[in-house]
């Protein structure tokens, strides 16, 4: 039987590093490693997991040519999964009680639901994720390329 590939669940915040201003160090390695991470993504070795969430999030940016270019990378490379929309809104939910913002907690639903690697560049969001406690790998996009090996 074949070997499933690992799956990872960028934020839009992660999606979008490689757009962003690149003069500090910080966003220039974290777009690096973003850059790393699709690498194998296309290569077949990665799945990108894309969810309702990304959709919503990123129907509402404003930038007519920053939304287009996010909506044809996930047309092009991410993998929509059939995600039981009932229990990933519960999850939601609890995270939300739990102190997560409703955008962060519907990513992290379905993340979740996906057992997918949970990638993103918000700090804050990562504090939340180790004061809650979750299921799935979560970090950086240069600790996930560390923890995988990736070159």
């Amino acid at each position: 039987m074949p070997k499933s590939r690992p799956c990872v669940y960028l934020d839009v915040c992660a999606l979008c590093r490689p757009y962003d201003d690149q003069s500090q160090i910080r966003i220039r390695l974290e777009t690096d490693a973003i850059q790393l991470i699709l690498s194998h993504v296309r290569s077949g070795e990665l799945l990108l997991v894309i969810s309702p969430a990304h959709d919503v999030e990123i129907n509402a940016i404003v930038d007519v040519t920053g939304r287009q270019r996010l909506v044809s990378l996930l047309r092009q490379i991410g993998s929509r999964l059939t995600f039981d929309l009932r229990q990933a809104r519960d999850r939601a939910e609890q995270l939300v009680r739990r102190g997560l913002g409703l955008a962060d907690a519907a990513h992290l639903a379905f993340a979740l639901e996906a057992k997918a690697a949970f990638i993103t560049c918000d700090d804050r969001l990562l504090r939340q994720c180790r004061r809650i406690g979750l299921d799935v790998w979560f970090g950086t996009p240069e600790a996930f390329c560390d923890e995988e090996n990736l070159r």
